[in-house]
């Protein structure tokens, strides 16, 4: 049975860098479609759901911040594979998209063929998650007053709501699934942004320190514990 093809959206305002993704990736095989802002990039988006998403950050009309904040508020648009492509490399820029729900990032110039390979690496994981068991994905984790919701990407503690990025539910999933196992940051950068991310191993300190100051409570033990010299682990509350 062949597989079928996959379908990207390109959503840059750049004619040229558009035909030269629409080249190398229709020569592997993909279906390419395209749009030059970011309100007709949303509306393409509406009119058939691609299988993932190369989105420019700085586009007219909508930006590719706001819009990848639009897709990540979106429950159909949740799980929706996006790859930011953007002249601006700082490491701030980097992390700011990655927050946002992005599932990589390139800057410009950017080699093709290493474009064309992040695709297939950012399709493949998508496929995985897609096979794991449905409780794997969609129970919700409870452990005392707080609770992890993956369907919504919700968490709460003390039945209020707690502003987490999308990052930092990824991170705060993983951890909480395995509780008191501890995970060295290369393991969680593997697992929570994948082998290909644009994120420091101090990086990852930074967002778990984030997430400490988001859902421990002042005098109460941490959730999220620091191994020295080993990692993180999640602590279940009492």
């Amino acid at each position: 049975m062949l597989a079928a093809v996959k379908h990207i959206l390109v959503i840059e305002d750049d004619p040229d860098i558009v035909e030269l993704l629409r080249f190398n990736l229709e020569r592997e095989s993909y279906r390419v479609t395209s749009a030059m802002t970011g309100s007709e990039g949303w509306s393409e988006l509406q009119r058939e759901q691609p299988d993932l998403v190369i989105l420019d950050l700085m586009l007219p009309e909508i930006s590719g911040f706001d819009l990848c904040r639009r897709l990540r508020r979106d429950a159909r648009y949740q799980n929706l594979p996006v790859i930011m492509l953007t002249a601006r490399g700082e490491e701030a820029d980097v992390i700011a998209g990655i927050e946002l729900g992005a599932d990589d990032y390139i800057t410009k110039p950017f080699s093709p063929r290493e474009l064309v390979a992040r695709v297939g690496a950012v399709l493949r994981r998508a496929g995985r998650a897609e096979r794991r068991p449905p409780a794997a994905i969609d129970e919700t984790l409870q452990f005392g007053d707080l609770s992890i919701d993956p369907t919504s990407h919700r968490v709460q503690r003390g039945g209020n709501d707690l502003p987490v990025t999308h990052l930092e539910f990824k991170l705060l999933h993983h951890l909480a699934s395995h509780p008191r196992r501890v995970f060295s940051r290369e393991q969680l950068l593997d697992r929570v942004w994948g082998r290909e991310k644009y994120i420091t191993l101090r990086s990852v300190d930074v967002y778990v320190r984030r997430l400490r100051q988001k859902i421990d409570i002042s005098g109460d033990p941490s959730l999220l514990m620091t191994v020295r010299g080993a990692g993180y682990r999640f602590e279940p509350p009492a």
